[in-house]
């Protein structure tokens, strides 16, 4: 998919110093686009691929004023945030740093005209009355309702939501709204405390030995569903170029454990590895999957990449880093 017109359409990736929005400027270059990348930090791995990258605090009016200016599209990837360990301890600074990012961007797309806008939205938002089992039933986008999300980031998140279907109701922006279902792959982050379950999983079974033990969070029996970066980014083009203005899903319907994952990845690394549940961490909800019907009919497609394919990127990416921080001999990576 490319697009259509001759112009080279002006667009604006906030958080591409992160993780998906590093890859999604990547991913808007390679289709033509001119993309200025705005964040706190440079990306960590790689260098970026934008035409112009500026790091600005989004947290501030004037800087999404500048930001915005001379922009055609806005894709909105700006947020405070990290693994559950993260988001239940920080819930306040969550709240306060995502919101405020994320009324002055809505505003800035407005006064400057953007024509169209996506939000980043998240998983996070669905009531924990429905996730409350391992064997939970895929969550559809019309299940945000009654709300009880997540506490702290989950809340603001389903609050954005609603600011986007205002601004498109009120000022006629074309508003874009996508339900992360946790993304993961190459380039995140997988140490210090931020990095979400796939990511840590694959540190801590590429430093064990073989037949060792790693520790995992709660008792490993929690579900969850997980969708590749690369399937995640043409999902967030895909939903652009759509004219689909409501909330949608974009993940698997694949359900695993967490004691799965262990497994998939320890298979990977050919390692035989055992498991030490630590209870007293924070796991979040007992289960949660994407509901990916609305997925398919809007967008006539859903991601291709297998968790087993995804994991291996990851896991042999994160081997890498690590040999390269001395923390893993070079012999160590498994074929």
């Amino acid at each position: 998919m490319t697009f259509a017109n001759a112009y080279r359409a002006r667009v604006l990736v906030t958080g591409a110093g992160g993780f998906i929005g590093h890859h999604l400027t990547n991913y808007l270059v390679q289709h033509g686009y001119f993309v200025r990348g705005v964040d706190l930090k440079t990306p960590e791995y790689a260098p970026t691929r934008a035409d112009e990258f500026w790091l600005l605090d989004l947290r501030r009016w004037e800087n999404t004023l500048r930001a915005t200016e001379g922009i055609d599209e806005v894709y909105n990837l700006a947020a405070n945030m990290g693994g559950i360990g993260f988001i239940e301890s920080h819930k306040a600074e969550i709240m306060r740093d995502s919101a405020l990012i994320n009324l002055h961007m809505l505003e800035a797309a407005r006064v400057h005209g953007a024509r169209r806008y996506l939000f980043s939205s998240s998983a996070c938002v669905y009531p924990g009355y429905l996730q409350r089992s391992p064997e939970v039933t895929p969550l559809k986008e019309d299940d945000a309702y009654p709300a009880d999300p997540e506490d702290g980031y989950g809340w603001e998140k389903l609050f954005i939501e609603r600011q986007c279907r205002h601004y498109h109701e009120d000022f006629g922006l074309e508003t874009r709204i996508v339900r992360f279902h946790n993304i993961y792959g190459e380039l995140g982050t997988y140490d210090g405390g931020r990095e979400k379950s796939p990511a840590a999983i694959c540190r801590k079974v590429a430093l064990a030995e073989d037949g060792g033990t790693i520790v995992v969070w709660g008792d490993g029996q929690q579900t969850r569903s997980y969708c590749h970066v690369a399937d995640c980014v043409e999902g967030i083009y895909r939903l652009m170029r759509s004219e689909y203005p409501h909330p949608l899903n974009l993940g698997t319907d694949r359900l695993v454990t967490i004691d799965e994952l262990v497994d998939i990845v320890a298979t990977i690394a050919g390692k035989r590895i055992h498991k030490a549940h630590d209870l007293s961490k924070p796991q979040g909800v007992r289960g949660r999957n994407s509901d990916n019907a609305s997925l398919r009919t809007v967008l006539r497609w859903e991601p291709r990449l297998t968790l087993e394919q995804g994991l291996a990127r990851t896991y042999h990416w994160i081997c890498g880093e690590l040999q390269k921080a001395g923390r893993l001999p070079a012999h160590a990576l498994a074929a």
